[in-house]
């Protein structure tokens, strides 16, 4: 294996997984040793590739724009082109917005045969019915998330209810007809999932959770999918 071709291998492994990718799994995947995994990784970060860690710790890939852009397959693009037009459907107008963009800047930076592709998509998402738009700023309540900083609002439930509700905003969902936060409500002391259209007055707050977000995503989604199994075998008892 040439070196330039390990560089690209490795950079696909970086890429692979949340991190950190300790140098030595790097070099048992790509048959080096790890003194050569740490030159390596000394090469790309020259080249302008931000990798966060260090020897003993293992490493993450945190951005590599700066790289020369890397090819798709045909099929790897199609996918793309078909994920961000759903987006352009689907998302809130920050969202949509960001996917148009990002549309664009692939289409640029795409060898010409592939660009005439993505311009020329076989496959096109549609939707008779678009996502009840939210009530609130959907970008302050993802960066929100990001930031792992609880949120306050009021909330109009089903039956009409009014309530303030403080919470933990763990995700947010697109569903078919509406976009949801699944958080950890105070208020209830557990997880609960909030319409973001029937949310009004959204202020971030300064108290954090951080790091808890990912774990307690976590759990809630178990949660969420026992607790449907259990209604399941109820329906078939």
């Amino acid at each position: 294996m040439s070196r330039t071709h390990r560089l690209f291998q490795l950079m696909q492994a970086l890429r692979l997984g949340p991190g950190p990718h300790t140098a030595a799994e790097l070099g048992r995947d790509l048959g080096v040793s790890a003194r050569s995994i740490h030159r390596d990784i000394a090469t790309l970060r020259e080249m302008g590739a931000v990798i966060d860690g260090e020897a003993g710790y293992g490493f993450t890939l945190i951005e590599d724009n700066a790289l020369p852009p890397m090819s798709f397959r045909d099929t790897e693009l199609e996918a793309l082109v078909l994920g961000l037009r759903e987006v352009e459907l689907i998302g809130d107008p920050e969202l949509a917005t960001a996917a148009s963009e990002a549309l664009r800047k692939l289409q640029a930076r795409l060898p010409p045969r592939q660009a005439h592709r993505l311009r020329h998509a076989v496959l096109a998402p549609y939707r008779f019915e678009r996502p009840v738009p939210p009530a609130i700023s959907a970008q302050d309540l993802r960066q929100a998330a990001w930031d792992e900083v609880e949120v306050r609002f009021g909330y109009t439930d089903g039956h009409g209810a009014v309530t303030e509700r403080q919470v933990k905003p763990l995700s947010v969902v697109y569903f078919d007809r509406s976009t949801v936060l699944i958080a950890w409500c105070c208020l209830r002391d557990a997880v609960r999932v909030f319409r973001l259209d029937r949310m009004r007055g959204l202020e971030v707050t300064e108290r954090s959770f951080r790091p808890h977000r990912v774990p307690m995503l976590r759990d809630a989604l178990e949660q969420m999918r026992e607790e449907r199994q259990a209604a399941a075998r109820t329906c078939n008892d």
